[in-house]
């Protein structure tokens, strides 16, 4: 028997035992969810950022210890990035992602009591720990509620809580850090994780064990679903989560990796040092800064929505899934060296507006790039790659924002938002020569 055939018959027992309150879209409920985790997931991961002017200043952190505080978060996070996406798949996304949000949340309350680098960068590991499962797991829980056609646009529905999180951030941390001080700050923030997590244990199951799911919207997500199914026979391996040596038999995952590695060093940039930036270079007070950083991520916004919105689109007016990400991806990897010219224009306000279609061109690139898991592997796979594909990023990133502190400390942000600027170029053609045509891999096995 089918694997799909065995799900639709335990569907049919579970609508046949239970009769009562459904819920029609529940998909888009549930990606709700992870929405707001992940915009959690951004407000506790810009605290630091968004204080860091004043509290290296008051506990005296020069830019390169800074920079090696930031290490400290994206080397545990390059560590669980591999660790969760195998996690998720070995005990599903509602534990996963239950285990993830209590060692972050832990984690960002914990800087409250931090006193120096050390303790920051010990408070920032793990919270690294934790938010890298957010992860892996919004793209093993896209994978379990959407059909393929739906996927990009649900991957940049979630992806988008990482930009509401940073627009909300400035404005929200900058004003409980005036009023209550930033150990407080902290505290009030790490608490939201706990919040969302009691709605997350009564809300999320699987589609076919989910008692408020109304059977025809089973049906739509499992026939979407079975279109790259149907193409793959599946026997006794392909039903397991596969260990990490057998992912990198496939240069889709090699593609993944190293795409990543070199793009995703440009959002992370901006996450750990945009504040320090326009404080440092462009001699902005913690008002202006809570005022105005949050500016490029309204529009980091708008270009996850965009990039989901029209893979959507252009794969429902006929496009192969090939073609569309294809066409989406590269068009944002033309845009994104615009960031050049931030630190050659004299104006603030135009550096935040250059900041700002960067970001934009990256959430489009990453809302389809984070989709591939996906359009690539069955939803048995999808964490343990994507979880792979985010290491790659931590490690890129993790180097990059290493390489920041110390030129910033000895010469000047010029050089690295230079760099930055041709690194999406770079990232994007080693993602299509390796990849080869989006489509689903046969499994070796088979």
């Amino acid at each position: 028997m089918s694997n799909t055939k065995a799900v639709l018959e335990r569907e049919s027992r579970v609508e046949g035992q239970s009769s009562g309150f459904k819920v029609r879209g529940l998909r888009w409920w549930i990606i709700g969810m992870v929405f707001a985790a992940t915009a959690i997931n951004y407000v506790d991961r810009q605290c630091l950022a968004l204080l860091a002017p004043q509290i290296t200043r008051e506990l005296n952190i020069s830019n390169q210890q800074y920079g090696y505080i930031g290490v400290a978060l994206l080397l545990a996070y390059a560590i669980s990035q591999t660790i969760s996406g195998r996690l998720y798949d070995r005990i599903g996304t509602r534990r996963g992602f239950s285990v993830s949000i209590v060692v972050w949340s832990f984690a960002a309350m914990a800087h409250a009591l931090a006193r120096g680098v050390r303790s920051f960068s010990v408070c920032q590991a793990v919270l690294g720990l934790g938010e890298a499962g957010n992860w892996p797991g919004a793209a093993k829980a896209s994978a379990e509620w959407f059909p393929i056609r739906e996927r990009a646009l649900a991957m940049a529905i979630f992806n988008s809580g990482a930009a509401f999180g940073a627009v909300v951030a400035p404005p929200v941390i900058i004003w409980l850090n005036y009023r209550y001080g930033w150990q407080a700050t902290f505290v009030i923030t790490g608490a939201l994780g706990f919040v969302w997590l009691g709605a997350w244990w009564l809300i999320y199951r699987r589609p076919a064990e989910h008692p408020a799911i109304t059977k025809s919207e089973l049906d739509y997500i499992l026939k979407g679903q079975q279109t790259q199914q149907a193409t793959v026979p599946r026997d006794h391996k392909a039903e397991r989560a596969p260990r990490w040596i057998e992912l990198f038999r496939y240069r889709q995952v090699w593609a993944i990796v190293l795409a990543r590695l070199f793009v995703d060093p440009v959002w992370w940039l901006f996450v750990i040092w945009l504040p320090k930036y326009l404080a440092d270079a462009r001699g902005f007070d913690m008002k202006a800064i809570g005022a105005s950083a949050w500016v490029p991520y309204l529009f980091a916004g708008i270009g996850s929505l965009t990039g989901g919105y029209m893979a959507g689109l252009l794969i429902k007016r006929g496009w192969s899934v090939n073609r569309a990400r294809k066409t989406l991806i590269a068009v944002a990897a033309c845009v994104m060296p615009i960031g050049i010219l931030v630190t050659r224009v004299d104006s603030p306000a135009l550096a935040l507006a250059f900041i700002s279609v960067e970001l934009f061109a990256f959430q489009t690139w990453i809302s389809n790039v984070q989709t591939l898991p996906s359009d690539f592997f069955s939803d048995r796979t999808v964490a343990s790659v994507a979880g792979l594909g985010g290491t790659g990023a931590a490690i890129g990133s993790m180097i990059f924002t290493f390489t920041t502190g110390w030129v910033v400390q000895h010469f000047s942000y010029t050089p690295i938002l230079t760099v930055a600027g041709v690194l999406a170029p770079v990232g994007t053609v080693l993602l299509f020569l390796l990849a080869g045509r989006i489509e689903r891999v046969r499994s070796t096995a088979e």
